[in-house]
């Protein structure tokens, strides 16, 4: 493999970004990407694959290569040459690089690979939560998996076409997928390739979105002509899956504190031909108080530490606090409170995290449920999902349905 320099050390300032200023690295690399136009589709790969890997396995690289954060770039260049000899390739003869002690760092690699927090690269606060309340063979087969890079995979929009049309579409335009047994309108794409460029997204055929997460919304049990409210839309991922359930008819109101991201969901909802989603601002309790008792289903995709999705986010593991899980554990135990009122009787309810951590997950619907808020509620049915046993983002949604008095 023939390293060019300009891509390395493009590597390099997204890694400062990531590392030492605090930036995410989704943002970070489109960031970085637009820095030479010249860049072809095998460069800017190879960025955006060397600097994800080196923010998911941090602590390894930074343990081996013996440097300590705040990183300078002579740090940032150590890590590099690390994972560089471990990935074998030949490292150039650049000023940047000192001479780098490859049996050492192999010798120091086989070393580290038989301790779970240095082998997955993790904070030890979050090894030791994860081991308590997974235990030990469960939190090591997660890791490992969240571990891994993410498939790509996509939505069919049911409100335009199938999905077998889709499939069929897809290939004309030179992407190959794959139906997913068990997920009524997935594909997964079988070779990475921009799909925003495709004539397929412009005209709203699909939404990209992970295999679990589309279980969310089947989870509801959405009728056409319903009244449903997601109370915590953001971006409208679900929302927009919700309409196509619906089939567009009824009314879907979808809620969240951000008005920037329902900006985006309006955005989202015309190029998917989704009219019947109303996005409403909560900028005072009002908003949902108004509500009450009228939904015949309501979600709540609660914030959460997203313990579950560290896939695509792998910098979730370094910018979260131990005070953050506590924190949002009291904004989750809140929120199900507050909005399960604005299911009417005879009505369900999903609570759905994207964590795989039972406090954020099954002990707040069993605090829920011995609470005043949650006393004419049943739990239906409930699911955890494991990147490890299902190999998608970890996930967990329970059905709560409330009396009909």
């Amino acid at each position: 493999m023939k390293l060019h320099r300009n891509l390395v050390f493009a590597v390099i300032d997204a890694l400062n970004l990531t590392f030492n200023e605090g930036e995410y690295a989704d943002k970070v690399i489109q960031k970085v990407l637009k820095i030479d136009k010249r860049w072809g589709s095998r460069d800017r790969g190879f960025i955006a694959e060397t600097t994800y890997e080196m923010v998911r396995y941090k602590r390894l690289y930074a343990e081996i290569a013996e440097v300590k954060a705040p990183y300078n770039r002579q740090d940032l260049f150590r890590m590099w040459a690390v994972w560089a000899v471990l990935k074998g390739i030949k490292l150039p003869d650049w000023k940047q690089i000192e001479p780098t002690p490859e049996r050492r760092i192999k010798g120091r690699f086989d070393e580290l690979s038989q301790i779970r927090k240095y082998r997955e690269a993790v904070p030890d606060w979050i090894d030791e939560v994860c081991v308590k309340a997974l235990g030990e063979k469960l939190w090591t087969a997660e890791i490992a998996a969240l571990n891994q890079k993410a498939e790509v995979i996509l939505r069919t929009n049911t409100l335009k076409i199938t999905k077998e049309k889709l499939r069929k579409t897809l290939l004309d335009e030179g992407i190959v997928t794959e139906p997913i047994k068990g997920y009524a309108a997935a594909l997964r794409l079988l070779e990475r390739a921009n799909v925003f460029v495709t004539d397929s997204f412009k005209k709203g055929y699909f939404e990209v979105q992970d295999a679990s997460s589309q279980l969310v919304a089947e989870y509801l049990d959405v009728k056409p002509g319903q009244r449903i409210v997601d109370t915590c839309a953001g971006a409208g991922g679900k929302s927009l899956h919700l309409a196509a359930l619906m089939e567009n008819k009824g009314q879907l109101i979808a809620m969240d504190i951000y008005g920037s991201k329902l900006k985006e969901l309006k955005r989202r909802a015309r190029r998917n031909g989704a009219h019947n989603i109303e996005p409403r601002e909560i900028d005072t309790t009002k908003v949902f108080k108004k509500l009450y008792g009228s939904a015949d289903r309501v979600l709540i995709d609660a914030p959460c530490t997203g313990l579950g999705v560290i896939r695509r986010n792998p910098d979730t593991k370094w910018k979260m606090q131990p005070e953050f899980l506590d924190k949002i554990v009291k904004v989750q135990h809140d929120i199900i409170r507050s909005y399960s009122k604005i299911v009417k009787p005879g009505g369900k309810m999903v609570y759905a995290t994207c964590s795989i951590l039972p406090k954020e997950n099954n002990d707040q619907v069993v605090s829920f449920l011995a609470s005043e808020e949650g006393k004419d509620f049943t739990l239906v049915k409930e699911k955890k999902i494991y990147a490890s046993k299902d190999g998608f983002d970890g996930f967990y949604m329970a059905l709560l349905e409330k009396a009909n008095k």
